[in-house]
């Protein structure tokens, strides 16, 4: 009895230990390694074959000197612009449709569907839906705008920025919707009815009871908006393949590792990034303790006086 408890003992901790260890393996072999292997190639003038030369810092003072670099950072404050406006939208709709509403499920699938879409496949939808002359044109035509006062979506400068923006905010508002409705959805319902006691409107309860509740959900929705921003690449490359000033961040990554084959620099243009990723998500946690600081204080005297 003793010998086979004792072999069932070591068979629950073989098991616990392989659930630990082989994940931590994996993980570093497909992740940390590949992320420090990385950051190694950006110290070095490079391609995929050959010999590499040391260079120092030379790729990251490159990366700040180049123009197509930096105009693709700047580009990077449309796509935010944008995601800013698709999560007030998303945050709109998911607060509608959490309570009671006509065609409620019909509407939450039509806005998730975009979502399920791959990338690529967007792409080409939008690509004949801005084109010269096919569907956007000739909706504006039913509506009486001739073709020819009609700018080309694709090719004005700015423009054409704000179309595929358009597009990203037509693709992710159904996933940042669906993540505001779960969190409204968790909301205890007594909340509202104490409010509706008090006289509180709807605007001010969704200031005071659901903004505050769903805080951790509003900052998840900001970092994947934030990294989204800077990550664009499919729908820009499909559609434009970066001409007429459309080169997204990853897409003048591509260029420079893939047909400029400047490997070291397209690794320091990826560290960079994943700063700025980084500094990014650490302001905006900073930023959030102080927007929701007020609520915390009020939920913990409720909670107190309860």
């Amino acid at each position: 009895m003793y010998k086979r408890s004792l072999s069932k003992s070591a068979q629950k901790w073989l098991v616990i230990g392989a659930f630990i260890v082989i994940p931590l393996i994996l993980l570093f072999t497909f992740t940390y390694l590949p992320f420090g292997e990385m950051v190694s190639y950006s110290f070095y003038k490079m391609k995929y074959i050959g010999e590499k030369t040391f260079v120092g810092l030379r790729n990251y003072k490159d990366l700040f000197a180049r123009k197509d670099i930096f105009n693709a950072l700047k580009l990077s404050l449309y796509y935010m612009g944008g995601s800013v406006v698709q999560l007030v939208i998303a945050l709109l709709l998911a607060t509608i449709l959490s309570f009671k509403t006509k065609l409620g499920n019909f509407f939450k699938g039509v806005l998730f569907f975009p979502y399920l879409i791959n990338g690529i496949a967007i792409g080409f939808i939008f690509k004949f839906f801005f084109t010269r002359g096919f569907v956007f044109d000739t909706v504006l035509s039913w509506l009486g705008i001739p073709l020819e006062s009609l700018p080309y979506w694709l090719k004005t400068q700015g423009l054409n920025n704000v179309s595929l923006v358009g597009t990203s905010i037509w693709r992710y508002l159904g996933q940042n919707m669906v993540l505001f409705i779960g969190a409204i959805m968790s909301v205890d319902n007594s909340l509202y009815e104490a409010a509706d006691l008090d006289g509180a409107n709807k605007v001010q309860q969704f200031f005071h009871i659901i903004l505050p509740s769903i805080k951790t959900i509003v900052t998840l929705n900001i970092i994947l908006s934030i990294t989204g921003s800077l990550s664009a690449f499919e729908p820009p490359f499909v559609i434009t393949k970066g001409a007429n000033g459309t080169g997204t961040y990853f897409i003048i990554m591509d260029q420079v590792a893939h047909t400029s084959l400047k490997v070291g620099l397209a690794s320091a243009m990826a560290v960079f990034l994943l700063c700025l990723i980084f500094i990014a998500t650490v302001l905006q946690k900073i930023f959030f303790k102080y927007v929701f600081r007020n609520a915390d204080t009020e939920n913990t005297k409720g909670a107190s006086i309860i």
